[in-house]
């Protein structure tokens, strides 16, 4: 028989070094999610929520589910989902009737998250984000409200009529406000375990090697070794951010000269784009397993993407270009994408949460703000793995196609509920779907 502490600890756990402050993953020792009194007696973990965006759509012929649980069938796109049917979700059908108002990449996607109407002429306003207001809602009980993440920086243009700012951000702060996005793994590592970046110059670990010796001897033997694999993980990213970009490979076309003619820049962002990605959704990973914050949005491209993908050897075309082709590469380059989702998912799946695993107490939205390179979006591609902490029945396909409620900030309103927010309305609805 496992032993539990005694006394409970305060509100938050966290372990502390010089410039550092790292909150600890689920423990079955100690109620240490939420606010001061415990949701129940058995310390429940809490509802995470995130959403993965990838501009420009998805193969026309290639996106598509059927069936239920094992037996779900799923196109090629979805593929890399497959070993995740049983906690999945297909949503064929739903829509943001304001993201039909006019032009193409830039009035699709700044309102994907919000259901808002979109300012025109270059003005700049939109709405809060469904994640922002999770985020707003459940600020001081965790580190971090929420992680805006990206990998493509963003567009300052003019395209038919609106700007591209909205083709590059789907978290919105305020109306006017879209959220910064942290372009860099190494400042997105360090907002989830610095207090201040300058301060600390060790790694993470040992800065607060001291205090995770201390706590050890005070949790049971099981969370002894999941305090082990966390810590290890935690070291894994760091090593991997201190190597990015630093093997030297160059994407996408490749200069006369061998070596550069002037001194390298410090690091930033990696040149390699799987590397960024996979480097970006360890750390989403990393965040929901320690609880440093709940709430994340991981932007994969821009809509209206000028990301290359050597690794693939689709490297003559940028996305944008590439998503009206609707031919192998397109695919190819769709099926990366949707790596990345199942790549998170394996991770979530593997870590256990009291008789749940991290992706079951999850949601993971994966879409896009149109469902094909050929900017239509009277229908949106929507999936969703996880299960909200247990109350989403998964492994289905739900068609909202013809049916009266299917507005995508009715999905929202639905999932805000099961992450503890319930609002009457939000963006475009007043009203849930009645079927998650």
């Amino acid at each position: 028989m496992t032993s539990r502490i005694t006394q409970p600890l305060s509100r938050r756990t966290f372990l502390r070094g010089v410039g550092v402050t790292m909150a600890l993953p689920w423990l079955e020792s100690v109620p240490v999610w939420g606010d001061d009194k415990p949701r129940n007696t058995s310390s429940e973990p809490p509802v995470r929520f995130a959403v993965l965006f990838s501009g420009n759509g998805y193969h026309s012929k290639e996106w598509w589910a059927k069936g239920e649980g094992k037996a779900m069938e799923l196109g090629k796109v979805l593929d890399p989902l497959k070993p995740h049917r049983e906690k999945l979700l297909f949503l064929r059908g739903l829509y943001n009737q304001e993201a039909l108002i006019g032009g193409i990449h830039s009035c699709q996607t700044g309102n994907l998250l919000t259901g808002a109407h979109l300012a025109p002429a270059g003005e700049i306003k939109s709405g809060i984000s469904c994640d922002q207001l999770l985020a707003e809602k459940t600020k001081g009980q965790t580190k971090v409200p929420s992680l805006v993440l990206g990998t493509e920086p963003s567009i300052a243009a003019i395209h038919k009529n609106y700007s591209m700012i909205y083709s590059s951000h789907i978290s919105w702060s305020s109306p006017t406000t879209p959220t910064p996005l942290e372009l860099y793994p190494a400042l997105a590592f360090d907002r989830l375990f610095r207090d201040e970046v300058g301060k600390a110059d060790k790694s993470v670990l040992d800065a607060v090697r001291e205090d995770a010796t201390s706590y050890k001897n005070k949790v049971s033997t099981a969370d002894q070794r999941r305090l082990d694999e966390y810590l290890s993980s935690v070291r894994e990213v760091e090593q991997r951010i201190e190597q990015a970009g630093k093997n030297g490979r160059l994407q996408g076309w490749r200069p006369t000269l061998e070596k550069p003619d002037m001194k390298r820049p410090a690091d930033g962002i990696p040149q390699d784009i799987d590397q960024h990605m996979r480097l970006m959704c360890d750390i989403l990973v990393l965040a929901f397993r320690t609880d440093t914050t709940r709430v994340c949005t991981l932007k994969l491209n821009n809509d209206h993407s000028s990301l290359r993908f050597p690794h693939l050897k689709v490297d003559y075309m940028i996305h944008h270009l590439l998503s009206h082709t609707d031919g192998a590469d397109w695919l190819k380059v769709n099926q990366f994408f949707t790596q990345q989702l199942a790549y998170i998912a394996d991770k979530l799946d593997a870590v256990n949460e009291g008789g749940r695993t991290l992706l079951d107490n999850s949601m993971i939205l994966f879409c896009s703000s149109m469902m094909t390179g050929n900017h239509n979006n009277d229908q949106l591609p929507v999936v969703m793995v996880g299960r909200g902490g247990g109350q989403i029945k998964t492994g289905r396909v739900l068609d909202y196609l013809g049916k009266p409620n299917r507005k995508m900030c009715s999905l929202y309103l639905s999932l805000m509920e099961k992450a503890g927010v319930r609002l009457k309305e939000f963006g475009d609805s007043k009203e849930q779907l009645a079927e998650i």
